[in-house]
């Protein structure tokens, strides 16, 4: 008798231990699984490339995600079902046939707390740390269980095609480029990330989205000049322009056949009238078509960032912007293209002109037809959408359907658009008010 009381007690004893460690084990699941699915490949990264032990297990365990949790789902699964099962039969031989009932209740409390909640609070809240820990051992999880999963990924995946669902394994539910958008997203909404650094990460994001269309300069607003006008009067233009490449025509103002650098216009005319002992009319003979430099032209469709990859290679920043057809559509410089990332640049040279938006105390929003869409967003943090159009005005005509006349008056897009001056075909202002805004003033 006293043999069998000591067999009981030493069998409950394994038995109680075994499920205490099974726990432990499951907890470990649990917690490598919110870990490692939590964690930044970007911060395991980093951490990779500076040598932290455990970073690079972490991220080629990250690699491959499906199999990652595949495994870890096996083997939680594989441990609770085992725990679950040593406590019935552990509480069935202690309390008879209402064992059943009272193992799987204190079960499901013990899972629940110390297997499940525990390890993932911890996991979630210190996620690179805790992946750092348990990769070298998930690894071996994982390959130990890699046949098994391989066959249950079969079977999922022909079940799943059952049903017209097909899985790529090698697509990417969110790109490295939205997970970081919406990431500067939601720091601007809960005030960590200013605006300014927003604007110009977002920026920096979308030049492979933004084409040279988009943020050129159109030709009814480049400086130009005429091949055929008195020397005199080019260097007069060019010395008194803020800029210091025109284009230079000849004809028609399509027609470009050089770029004339200021710079190169005035060592030149330093070395005629050097070489005529200081006379000023020496300069009748400088020739400016030969002082051109050659024009360079880029389609109108190229993105942002080749062409700025362009500008940096060829070391050019000034480029003559054709559409399909080979005419004339604009210019653009390696400062637009800056700009779209870190804001408007000024210098000594740019001209004072009116702000393109001005805010008024009643909430209207003066601003001019040629303000492109992307500018007012950032500018006012709104989302008014540029697929259609590239300005303001150029929205207001898509939405109207035709060139309104000053004063109209439209509604779209949450906003309500008022034509305030037109020019011939073009709109010059226009105002814009937030709907909601205005019915609360009227």
């Amino acid at each position: 008798m006293g043999d069998t009381a000591t067999f009981l007690d030493t069998a409950f004893w394994i038995t109680a231990g075994a499920i205490l460690l099974l726990l432990v084990i499951s907890g470990f699941f649990s917690g490598s699984e919110t870990a490692l699915t939590a964690s930044s490949r970007g911060k395991l990264k980093a951490q990779a490339d500076k040598g932290v032990p455990g970073a690079e297990k972490a991220l080629h365990l990250t690699e491959d995600s499906e199999r990652m949790i595949g495994a870890i789902l096996l083997g939680n699964n594989l441990v609770n079902i085992l725990a679950a099962s040593l406590a019935t039969a552990l509480f069935t031989r202690l309390f008879g046939d209402s064992g059943v009932a009272l193992a799987t209740l204190i079960m499901t409390l013990l899972v629940l707390v110390f297997a499940e909640v525990l390890p993932k609070t911890y996991a979630i809240s210190n996620p690179e740390s805790a992946a750092l820990r348990v990769a070298a051992p998930l690894r071996i999880v994982v390959a130990i269980f890699s046949p098994v999963v391989m066959v249950v990924r079969f079977i999922v995946r022909r079940v799943l095609a059952l049903f017209g669902v097909t899985i790529d394994p090698e697509s990417n539910i969110l790109s490295v480029k939205d997970e970081i958008a919406g990431t500067l997203a939601l720091g601007h909404s809960t005030g960590s990330v200013e605006k300014e650094h927003r604007d110009r990460l977002l920026g920096a994001l979308d030049l492979s989205e933004r084409t040279v269309e988009e943020i050129m300069r159109h030709r009814s607003q480049i400086e130009v000049v005429n091949a055929d006008d008195p020397v005199e009067d080019i260097i007069a233009q060019c010395i008194n322009s803020s800029h210091s490449r025109l284009p230079m025509y000849r004809g028609e103002q399509e027609n470009i056949i050089g770029i004339l650098y200021a710079r190169d216009l005035v060592r030149e005319m330093h070395r005629l009238v050097v070489e005529a002992g200081g006379t000023y009319d020496a300069i009748g003979a400088l020739d400016v078509v030969k002082l051109a430099r050659p024009p360079y032209f880029v389609p109108e469709t190229t993105p942002l960032d080749e062409q700025m990859k362009e500008f940096l290679r060829l070391k050019r920043h000034f480029a003559l912007v054709v559409d399909e057809y080979g005419a004339l559509h604009g210019l653009i410089t390696l400062e637009d293209i800056l700009e779209e990332i870190v804001g408007e640049i000024e210098d000594e040279y740019d001209t004072t002109s009116a702000p393109e938006v001005e805010t008024r105390p009643d909430g209207e929003v003066i601003v001019e037809g040629t303000m492109t869409i992307r500018d007012l967003n950032r500018s006012m943090d709104w989302s008014l959408p540029d697929e259609e159009a590239v300005t303001v005005a150029g929205l207001v005509i898509h939405e109207a359907q035709s060139i309104p006349d000053a004063g109209q008056v439209f509604s779209f897009y949450g906003c309500r658009f008022k034509v305030l001056e037109r020019e011939g075909n073009r709109i010059v202002r226009l105002s814009i008010r937030n709907i909601d805004a205005a019915r609360a003033d009227d």
